[in-house]
């Protein structure tokens, strides 16, 4: 299969997850787009390292793998506290980090 595919499929995963996140309150949601930005990410790098021979690319995107996963440990434990004290996952809502 062309890596053009994979590029192109990666494209469309990154712009559905750009939307997610600028369109969408809930904080959920929001990482889940996260998540879905750096698939299309992991996707490009696998590609570009399958096109070129090296395996410098596989190496990039198992750090941004890994860097997800912690990304989602923290993030999750911060909404549950927020979830557990607000009611509410609306991201306009919580204002304790504003000056």
């Amino acid at each position: 299969m062309p890596i053009g595919y994979y590029l192109m499929l990666a494209g469309v995963l990154f712009g559905i997850g750009l939307v997610g996140v600028l369109t969408r309150r809930n904080a959920i949601v929001i990482f889940m787009c996260v998540e879905l930005m750096l698939n299309a990410v992991n996707l490009t790098l696998v590609s570009a390292s399958r096109l070129w021979g090296a395996a410098d690319g596989l190496v990039i995107a198992f750090f941004v793998i890994v860097v997800a996963a912690a990304e989602v440990v923290v993030g999750l434990a911060l909404l549950v506290n927020i979830w557990r004290r607000r009611g509410t996952l609306d991201v306009d809502v919580p204002r304790l980090l504003r000056g």
